[in-house]
């Protein structure tokens, strides 16, 4: 996606989109990985010589309504062949978004850049701007003295927050929060990030409470710009917020994935090896100049949803409904708790499960687009007061009503589902007492 923007006359520089604080775009239209699912669709028509038709593939840039949609050679060699009314949204590569001068966001969220001359063409006349019209729009709204309000559909209260936990130490104790930040890779609280350290092995290779069920016993507390852990029988261990630039950075591997963590020391090596006593054990970092786990890359084939994670499992935001935990309790002799499942947003006054069916959210001031439902493991089974595996209960019960549909079975598989992940598209600050509002469009 190289040159002039042929339809605005743009170069590059002049069209780059903004998709909010994350520090893996900034300056460039592609960086590194993060639109690694965009380029892949596109070496998926190079490499069948366009005879693969994989589908068009977009996401909205966090905080506006634009979109970045890249479709193959095939659709545009159709296009050619065909009128103009079937050649709507053919072409390829197209980009729409939000142009950002000077590395600066306009204050209108209206503009749209097209980087094929097909797709010009080939859009509805509604959905072509020109130059001058987007600079008379941003005119227009600074002589305003306000933004244009960004397009949402209409809200529809489904619940309010009951609690939020972030989860510091991957596997370990949850933190309760009364608010938060919602960043673009989760809640954040102060210096506390959600799954931003993690235990590995020697080798980088992670550890969670599927391996050592031990490790939900470890508690986190954050007190005088310092890292407070406990677990019983351990003295406690005092880690500072940020490292010294010496420590070693380590290459880590989560779910096959690579991520680097920068190593908390031997002191954190040797607590977390004599609490679990099974192996060596190291405890890594990750800072925000690391590229995080590209979505593109954790769900290759079904995911539209562009976003980053550090060493969460799937995606920024877990959201879980009181009425599904108790809908599930009625179904167990011995009831399981809300940490069973480690959610960050817990959702009252709903029904049960009613959370599988939301889309689009919007809580506090942020917005959340659904990625894909949660699919549970052996690590439900983690006693969160004890740190037995039971390896049976709840899991068991829950494979006996909350399976798939079998269309959707080469993405769960026989795990069940319980909770919905999100991404995170507009960033902001929630509350315990929020509402939550359903967008419908």
């Amino acid at each position: 996606m190289g040159g002039a923007f042929s339809g605005l006359g743009l170069t590059l520089p002049e069209a780059m989109l903004e998709f909010g604080p994350s520090a893996e775009v900034s300056g460039e239209w592609i960086r590194g990985r993060k639109f690694s699912a965009l380029e892949r669709l596109r070496g998926q028509y190079e490499k069948t010589g366009g005879q693969q038709r994989a589908g068009v593939l977009c996401g909205r840039a966090r905080g506006y309504p634009g979109w970045v949609i890249v479709a193959g050679a095939r659709e545009e060699a159709a296009a050619k062949r065909k009128g103009p009314r079937q050649r709507k949204w053919a072409g390829g590569p197209v980009a729409l978004g939000v142009p950002v001068a000077s590395r600066r966001r306009l204050s209108t969220p209206a503009a749209l850049c097209l980087a094929s001359p097909i797709t010009a063409q080939c859009l509805p006349p509604r959905l072509r701007v020109t130059r001058a019209a987007t600079a008379a729009r941003g005119q227009g709204a600074r002589a305003s003295g306000r933004a244009r309000p960004r397009r949402r559909g209409r809200l529809q209260q489904v619940g309010t927050v009951a609690q939020l936990w972030i989860y510091p130490v991957k596997s370990c104790k949850g933190v309760p929060l009364s608010a938060a930040e919602c960043t673009a890779m989760g809640l954040r609280s102060g210096h506390l990030r959600d799954r931003f350290w993690l235990v590995i092995k020697e080798d980088g290779h992670m550890v969670t409470a599927r391996q050592e069920p031990r490790l939900v016993l470890v508690s986190i507390t954050y007190e005088d710009d310092r890292l407070i852990l406990r677990a019983p029988s351990m003295d406690q261990l005092v880690l500072p917020s940020k490292l010294p630039s010496s420590n070693e950075v380590h290459d880590c591997r989560l779910f096959g994935l690579d991520i680097k963590g920068r190593d908390c020391g031997d002191e954190a090596a040797q607590w977390f090896t004599n609490f679990l006593k099974t192996e060596a054990f190291r405890l890594v970092q990750f800072e925000k100049n690391m590229k995080g786990r590209p979505s593109g890359e954790i769900f290759p084939d079904f995911v539209q949803n562009y976003y980053q994670v550090a060493y969460p499992d799937c995606s920024p935001v877990m959201i879980l409904s009181e009425a599904s935990l108790a809908d599930l309790n009625t179904r167990l002799e011995k009831k399981v708790k809300m940490e069973n499942f480690r959610p960050n947003i817990v959702v009252t006054g709903c029904d049960a499960f009613e959370e599988d069916t939301w889309d689009e959210l919007l809580i506090g001031n942020v917005e959340m687009k659904k990625v894909l439902a949660c699919p549970r493991c052996i690590l439900t089974t983690v006693d969160p007061d004890t740190g037995v595996i039971d390896r049976k209960e709840p899991l068991e019960t829950l494979r006996s009503y909350r399976l798939c549909d079998p269309s959707e079975k080469q993405i769960y598989k026989t795990s069940p589902l319980f909770g919905i992940y999100y991404s995170v598209e507009k960033i902001g600050s929630l509350k315990v007492g929020d509402p939550v509002y359903r967008m419908v469009q």
